[in-house]
């Protein structure tokens, strides 16, 4: 008996949707297009019960129980999870300034830290994290990344990067390590505009590089749409084969699952059927497209290719680091983060 044909491979994208429900329409249209994923934002969330729900449902519009599900929940100001009905986190400087007094105490507290939002986003089936940030903050960039950094010392950005990533590995969800290879020098915010940044290569290997490359061996990264002058003053990284293959793939290591940061952002130009393109045939894995907007969508599904063998490897091999989620000691967890940031 010959065996069932083999399902084809998701179309590279990952959708937000419009609200804090599946509309019909937007179900149908997941359906047809298949997108890899999904992506969650502050309209989408409004309590626990709901959230599930919306996860369950964009599953159920494209007939994958595993079809990944993202958000942003980084602590400090940018975090989609919110009190009363989750945990304040804190913004991630808090962990850097104390691993300059106490270095193993701020490296266990970071695991902590991941450990309670993963225990948060898997009750919520949500499991994919867009964080941590290692960009490294310049003086004069601009304050989109500020307190967001975990520091400006590369070695301490990378250890708690890594225990940041194992926190959340243990608790079921992949980590995404951003924005690689480094926003911090940008003095735009590529939500609004394009940053370029005029760093010579070798400034830029010996500091915006280094923990990306010390966490070369992350399941995933997200793109910087940052015009690096030195790398390729033509396009931003998201969208520079040059970058991508030379730098992010080549001279930082890193082999895991490349996702774009939002298509949607001012920082690119032109339809946004033409930015997914311009992202994937630069060599990332995936394009991200965020804002929900039903028409776009659309517009990126009739053109947006499948999901390339090559990605779907890494993707396979991305989803294998993730282990289940396991019975965590969140009022243990707490008291001892208390303990160390004093909050």
């Amino acid at each position: 008996m010959s065996s069932a044909p083999e399902r084809s491979l998701p179309k590279a994208v990952v959708f937000g949707c419009a609200s804090a429900s599946l509309g019909a329409d937007e179900a149908a249209l997941f359906g047809e297009i298949d997108p890899l994923g999904f992506i969650l934002f502050a309209r989408n969330i409004e309590n626990p019960d709901q959230v599930r729900r919306l996860t369950d449902a964009l599953r159920e519009s494209v007939g994958r129980a595993d079809a990944p599900v993202l958000i942003d929940q980084e602590g400090g100001r940018v975090r989609r999870l919110r009190p009363p009905h989750w945990r304040d986190y804190p913004p991630m400087r808090l962990l850097g300034d104390a691993a300059r007094q106490t270095p193993a105490a701020a490296v266990e507290c970071a695991e902590l830290i991941a450990g309670l939002m993963a225990d948060d986003l898997s009750a919520l089936g949500i499991d994919v994290d867009c964080a941590p940030v290692l960009d490294l903050p310049a003086p004069d960039g601009h304050e989109i990344i500020g307190d967001r950094a975990l520091s400006d010392d590369p070695a301490i950005v990378a250890r708690l990067g890594r225990a940041l990533c194992e926190g959340f590995l243990r608790g079921g969800v992949m980590p995404v390590i951003k924005h690689i290879p480094g926003h911090g020098r940008a003095t735009a915010d590529s939500h609004v505009e394009l940053p370029r940044v005029a760093a010579s290569r070798d400034i830029l290997a010996q500091t915006d590089f280094a923990p990306f490359r010390l966490l070369n061996d992350a399941p995933a990264a997200m793109t910087a749409h940052v015009v690096y002058e030195a790398l390729d003053p033509s396009a931003p990284a998201s969208a520079s084969r040059a970058v991508i293959d030379t730098v992010i793939r080549g001279e930082i290591g890193f082999d895991g699952f490349l996702i774009s940061d939002d298509v949607c952002m001012k920082a690119l130009q032109g339809p946004l059927s033409e930015r997914v393109l311009s992202v994937l045939g630069a060599g990332c894995d995936i394009a991200l497209h965020c804002d929900g907007n039903f028409d776009d969508m659309v517009s990126i599904g009739r053109d947006c290719p499948a999901l390339r063998p090559d990605s779907a490897d890494r993707w396979r091999r991305a989803k294998a680091r993730c282990g289940d989620s396991v019975l965590f000691d969140r009022q243990a967890a707490e008291a001892r983060i208390s303990a160390v940031l004093n909050i």
